[in-house]
């Protein structure tokens, strides 16, 4: 029985779409048979399958479960709860050897999708392609699986607790009505100190703010909060809990490449000379803390599953990526989870001996463009590149060409990237000044040579 999915809908890190466009029960179950399948053949025999608070969550979280019953897969289901909790139950559970969370992370609420682990390692990129063309030749192994329900809330939120200080915070939390809502709530009765919630009530139809905490637009209600309240910081999640954002007592935005200042500071107390590893788009500063604070900084490729592979090959105790995504092995087990690191963030400030605002006022002020989006054929996306990199190494200039182009100059720093998700390139520019910002417009010559004009921006 064959099954093709709409070509948008498989992804480089996940699996996502439209609800009734896109995306539906039929492709779920497609999806069940084709991760079954492959985790059959790994020689496994059981999954965890977790959901977000999206409407459509519990009909695609039902076809899902029967696509891998019907390859023989037990499943552990355990209901509703942030993605963390998914990768919680895949790394804790005895004789589970795979999982997949239904979410649409921060996308409308009438997007879903789904993001995948397998045997420990994330499920992404030729691994998402080939449930593609398995589904087309109807090439699933058949049998007869059971489900059972898990409640591992509550051992998850006690695990993400053991990493509180004794000292006592006054904190606000803003949960966005997403997925770790529920967990929240019970995590702050177990922390000292004072804590303030925001939208913890799971809403698929996000009433209150979209729940993206890096748009500034979303972390308006927190700053209130945190202002009328006069406490210490304040974090906010995305829609599914694995990406973090934050801000100072004086309501400054700590952006995810300067909450990764802040951890390294702590993790290298403990791990001296670590590889600290950030994404393409991370600022210089932090690049430069990590070497002033004795570590090893690796500049890698944007996307959560790259991040984790190479965490995994380099040994590194601490990543993270400007979109709010931060990955401890350190103390934890490596996947990206934005409530854990919401109590590392008062571990760290307690540890270091700084308030969270003292430490963001130490940071360099750096000038930096938001991340820009330009809309591309998707046939030209990656050529684009590939022409901007062959004129810059023509004329000497220094690149680094880990994910796209990253250009340093004497003012500080350009970057053009293809985007893995979308049919857009990526741009971002930071400078120690705004005359030094203007000297970096050299992108705007690039996209011109290769054809191409900034325009109308591309939206999230």
């Amino acid at each position: 029985m064959a099954h093709h999915f709409h070509p948008t809908s498989l992804r480089e890190y996940d699996i996502r779409g439209i609800i009734g466009e896109t995306l539906g029960e039929d492709d779920a179950y497609a999806i069940g048979r084709g991760f079954g399948t492959c985790l059959v053949r790994a020689g496994g025999k059981k999954a965890a399958v977790g959901y977000d608070g999206r409407v459509s969550s519990p009909m695609l979280e039902a076809a899902l479960v029967k696509g891998l019953n019907d390859c023989g897969v037990d499943v552990v289901r355990i209901g509703m709860g942030p993605t963390p909790m998914l990768y919680y139950a895949e790394a804790v559970l005895d004789d589970v050897d795979g999982g997949i969370e239904i979410t649409g992370s921060h996308n409308p609420a009438n997007y879903n999708g789904f993001k995948m682990v397998l045997m420990g390692k994330p499920f992404f990129g030729a691994d998402i392609q080939k449930i593609g063309r398995m589904a087309s030749a109807g090439d699933w192994v058949d049998g007869t699986g059971v489900s059972e329900h898990l409640d591992i809330l509550d051992q998850y939120v006690a695990r993400v607790a053991q990493a509180a200080p004794q000292k006592a915070f006054r904190i606000g939390w803003d949960a966005g009505n997403g997925a770790a809502g529920p967990a929240i709530e019970k995590l702050v009765k177990m922390l000292p100190g004072e804590h303030h919630l925001l939208f913890t009530e799971v809403d698929g139809q996000f009433p209150n703010h979209h729940p993206d905490p890096t748009d500034p637009a979303n972390l308006v209600d927190l700053q209130r909060l945190v202002a009328e309240k006069k406490l210490d910081f304040g974090v906010a999640f995305d829609g599914d809990g694995d990406r973090i954002g934050a801000i100072d007592g004086e309501g400054r935005v700590i952006w995810g490449d300067q909450l990764l200042q802040i951890y390294a500071a702590d993790v290298l107390g403990d791990v001296p000379g670590a590889t600290i590893i950030a994404d393409v788009k991370a600022s210089q500063a932090l690049f430069d803390r990590v070497s002033a604070l004795g570590g090893q900084p690796m500049m890698w490729k944007t996307g959560h599953s790259l991040i984790k592979s190479k965490m995994k090959e380099t040994g590194s105790p601490l990543a993270g990526e400007m979109s709010g995504h931060i990955f401890f092995k350190h103390g934890y087990y490596g996947f990206d989870d934005a409530i854990y690191a919401a109590v590392r963030l008062m571990s760290a400030s307690a540890k270091l001996d700084k308030s969270v605002t003292a430490l963001r006022s130490e940071m360099p002020e750096m000038i930096n463009t938001p991340e820009m989006r330009f809309q591309v054929d998707e046939s030209r996306k990656f050529a684009v590149i590939d022409e901007v990199l062959a004129r810059l190494s023509a004329d000497g200039a220094d690149v680094n060409n880990t994910d796209g182009a990253r250009v340093n100059t004497p003012d500080g720093w350009w970057l053009l990237r293809a985007s893995n998700t979308q049919d857009v390139l990526v741009a971002r520019a930071e400078a120690s000044s705004e005359a030094g910002l203007e000297r970096l417009a050299q992108i705007d010559a690039q996209l011109a040579a290769s054809g191409l004009e900034r325009g109308e921006q591309a939206g999230h």
